[in-house]
């Protein structure tokens, strides 16, 4: 499966979200994002490297923008340093968009939505998918920090909680957690929204003592076992019927000469 045009469209059409679609299309090939997180302040740096455990290459980085399409670092955006492929040394609001890692061989990586806001607020929260159960904090990043750091937290537009400190822990994330994610600080104003995403914990191989739950008693008679006994108890029955029909004939038939002799 590849990352087609119409996909990164679909991925684009929230710019403001930040990691929504991390979808794993190959176990050998990933994407690092390096400070590790989904948005970025105006002039910031960020480093991406890619990891194919199928090949000591590690594969090129390549992105979506909304103004470019599958644009290949450092060919056309973005330079190359020591010790990473790829690195942007002063971000800028266009370079907000989808950036993945590709192998020699065309395998794809997860997808990472990276945004750049110009204002003084961002939200700082994973880049790829929790695990369920897994303990998450959120934080409320400031350009400048402002005298008070106070800031309110929002889940789907609606406010979850608000904290002194600038940021939110989720102890243990279930998959009712996932949703938009923003901050706001009375100060500076607010974060763009970010997307977090649950992974829900699969049970691949049960434990041998869990019992099953019992299943329902088995009805006394099915109806394919009903007919059956009819049939097979039809010729019998109306054979009987047909006894005492004439049983009762004969013994109306003594009775009427018994009634006879006697007037006689």
């Amino acid at each position: 499966m590849e990352f087609t045009p119409l996909c990164f469209m679909l991925l684009l059409m929230i710019p403001s979200e930040c990691a929504k679609t991390a979808v794993s299309l190959s176990p050998t090939v990933s994407l690092s994002v390096s400070p590790s997180r989904s948005q970025f302040f105006k002039y910031e740096s960020v480093s991406l490297s890619c990891e194919d455990q199928g090949s000591s290459a590690g594969g090129r980085v390549r992105r979506n923008t909304t103004k470019r399409w599958l644009e290949e670092c450092p060919a056309d955006w973005g330079v190359a340093t020591a010790g990473s492929p790829c690195s942007i040394q002063d971000t800028f609001p266009h370079d907000s968009g989808v950036y993945w890692c590709e192998s020699g061989s065309g395998e794809h990586s997860h997808a990472v939505n990276i945004t750049v806001h110009g204002g003084a607020v961002i939200l700082e929260s994973p880049v790829l998918p929790v695990n369920q159960g897994q303990a998450v904090t959120l934080r409320c990043r400031y350009q400048t920090p402002p005298s008070n750091l106070t800031a309110a937290f929002y889940k789907d537009g609606s406010l979850v909680r608000t904290e002194a400190a600038g940021e939110m822990t989720i102890p243990a994330v279930s998959t009712s957690d996932a949703g938009l994610y923003r901050c706001s600080n009375s100060e500076l104003g607010g974060s763009p929204d970010c997307w977090l995403a649950v992974r829900a914990r699969l049970l691949l191989h049960p434990s041998s003592t869990t019992t099953s739950p019992a299943s329902p008693p088995a009805p006394l008679l099915s109806l394919p076992r009903l007919l059956c006994g009819i049939l097979v108890s039809l010729p019998y029955l109306v054979v009987t019927i047909l006894l005492l029909e004439r049983c009762c004939r004969s013994k109306g038939v003594c009775s009427e000469a018994k009634c006879d002799k006697e007037e006689l």
